[in-house]
């Protein structure tokens, strides 16, 4: 009679880690995290930075989780399953952050993409600004990606941010604060066209240009986005294609999601219009 013993095991899932906070309303964070991961085929893990009460109209409240116990999940997951890609999302105090740090080095994490998540769709601030330089210092040199939208990238360089024209030079000024990639997301800029760019050190910008699509229906979009990568780079993408696939993905789950109604605000996407089954990589 076979035992569990005798099975062989010749496979495991592609596997992607998501450091961040908890949306009550599913719309963001890690609940949008494990969507995206589930629906690009791969097998999503947690370390939940921060709990919060929130919907689709807005964030109520923000409960912090201790740093020691960040650190406890994060090496609940490290230490037995491992990962192939890591997402981090928001991390609400200088603490959490040198934990992060801390478990990049610790377990030579790579393929990293932080989504420097500060300011929620609804306009709540969802970082201590003491954070911030924090965040910059421990954290842009340590991962392989970093992904702002206006608003954060304003608030990193202190300056306002508005026309198109200005994309580039902002990008540069982001890799010259520590990061080895940035991808600056143009989707808060007015007009019909969409324009975001990825900038690398001594390499040319790529531009990724789109048409707007029209939906009241976009929250948890910067972080399905940055999911969507680290998912992709978990697959054996390369950054550029990554990124390319993740807003490929993300255009979709927006149009998708437009006619459909969930709460009074900002809904979310429809992360399960097509879901890849799970990916199977040779056990190493």
């Amino acid at each position: 009679m076979q035992t569990m013993n005798d099975i062989a095991f010749t496979h495991q899932y592609a596997r992607v880690l998501s450091i961040a906070g908890s949306d009550s309303g599913g719309g963001a964070g890690i609940q949008a995290d494990l969507k995206t991961f589930s629906a690009l085929g791969c097998y999503g893990m947690t370390a939940i930075t921060a709990l919060t009460a929130q919907n689709t109209t807005g964030v109520q409240a923000i409960h912090g989780v201790p740093a020691s116990f960040l650190k406890a999940q994060l090496q609940s997951v490290l230490d037995d399953i491992g990962v192939d890609a890591v997402k981090i999302g928001m991390l609400h105090s200088p603490e959490v952050v040198e934990v992060v740090a801390w478990a990049i080095d610790h377990y030579g994490l790579k393929q990293v993409v932080l989504d420097p998540v500060m300011v929620a769709t609804s306009g709540d601030r969802l970082i201590a600004e003491e954070t911030v330089s924090v965040l910059v210092k421990e954290l842009f040199p340590r991962v392989q990606l970093v992904t702002p939208n206006l608003d954060e990238a304003s608030l990193l360089l202190q300056q306002p941010l508005t026309a198109v024209d200005q994309l580039h030079n902002a990008a540069q000024a982001l890799l010259e604060m520590g990061a080895k990639a940035v991808l600056l997301k143009g989707g808060h800029l007015p007009g019909d066209v969409l324009c975001d760019v990825l900038q690398t050190p001594g390499s040319d910008a790529v531009v990724f240009e789109a048409t707007r699509i029209h939906s009241r229906n976009v929250h948890g979009t910067g972080c399905s986005l940055s999911s969507a990568i680290a998912a992709h780079l978990a697959s054996g993408k390369t950054m550029a294609d990554a990124v390319a696939a993740a807003r490929a993905f993300i255009r979709r789950a927006i149009a998708d999601g437009a006619s459909v109604k969930t709460g009074e605000g900002h809904g979310p996407l429809n992360h399960g219009f097509e879901p890849v089954l799970m990916q199977l990589k040779p056990l190493s």
